[in-house]
C-alpha cells in the first residue's frame, strides 16, 4: 500500500462517517493479495482511522493479507477470507515490530498465546487456522464464493437499523476498555437512548403489522 493510496483510503473513511448514505464499508484487494505491507511513508493514522469508523466495516480478504496488511484487515468488524490466503506478521524477521496496532488487536482476536505464537516466530497461519483461532469468520472456496457470502452478510447488516447497528458495534468495542459492570451501564445507556428513536418505533409498527420494517436511520 503506497502513500497515494492511504490518502485516498483516509478520505474514503472520512467520506463514508460524514455521509448519511453510507452505511458500511467493504475493503478488498484489487489484485492476486489483500495487501502484503505497507511503504515506509503511509500516513500513520490509517488504521486506527479505519477501526474508529461508527459504521460497519469489512474486509473481504481475497489473498494473503501480510504484516501492515493484515493489520489493516483487523481494524475491521467482520474479515471474510479465501481459502487461499495466509496471514502472517512478520516485522521481527527484520528487527523491527508491529505498528499499526497489531500487538493489541491480535490477541484481543486469537488469544495472546495465539498473537505471540505468530508474532515472535512471523510463521503464518493458513485460512483454515485463521477460521479456527477467531482472526477470520467467514471462509470461502473461490473468489465467486466469496463475494457470494460477503454479498450475503452485508445484506443482512444493510437490512437491520443504521442507528442500532452502530451502537451495538459502539457498546461492543467500548466494551473491550471497561469492566463488566462499566460495559452493562454503557449497553443500558445506548438501549435508552435507542427507545427514543423513529427507526425503533418502526421495528415495533413493522413486527406488529408483520411486515419487513423500513428503516431510516433517525
Amino acid at each position: 500500500l503506497t502513500p497515494a493510496m492511504a490518502v485516498r483510503l483516509l478520505e474514503l473513511f472520512e467520506h463514508v462517517e460524514d455521509d448519511d448514505a453510507s452505511r458500511m464499508l467493504a475493503l478488498t484487494g484489487a489484485g492476486s493479495a489483500f495487501c502484503i505491507g505497507f511503504e515506509d511513508a503511509v500516513d500513520p493514522r490509517l488504521v486506527e482511522s479505519l477501526a474508529v469508523l461508527s459504521k460497519p466495516t469489512v474486509a473481504i480478504i481475497n489473498g494473503d493479507a501480510l504484516d501492515e496488511g493484515l493489520e489493516l484487515a483487523m481494524a475491521t468488524d467482520i474479515r471474510f477470507a479465501i481459502s487461499s490466503a495466509h496471514f502472517a506478521i512478520t516485522q521481527i524477521k527484520r528487527g523491527a515490530m508491529p505498528h499499526f496496532g497489531a500487538t493489541q488487536r491480535l490477541p484481543r482476536l486469537i488469544g495472546a498465546a495465539n498473537a505471540l505464537r505468530m508474532m515472535l516466530t512471523g510463521t503464518a497461519l493458513g485460512a483454515d487456522d485463521a477460521m479456527r483461532t477467531g482472526l477470520v469468520t467467514y471462509l470461502a472456496k473461490s473468489p465467486a464464493d466469496l463475494a457470494a457470502v460477503s454479498g450475503r452478510v452485508a445484506e443482512a447488516v444493510l437490512s437491520r437499523a443504521p442507528l442500532a447497528v452502530r451502537m451495538v458495534k459502539d457498546a461492543v468495542l467500548k466494551g473491550y476498555d471497561m469492566t463488566l459492570d462499566q460495559g452493562i451501564r454503557l449497553e443500558e445507556d445506548l438501549y435508552a437512548l435507542l427507545q427514543t428513536t423513529s427507526d425503533r418505533a418502526e421495528g415495533v409498527r413493522a413486527f406488529l403489522d408483520k411486515r419487513k420494517p423500513l428503516f431510516r436511520g433517525a
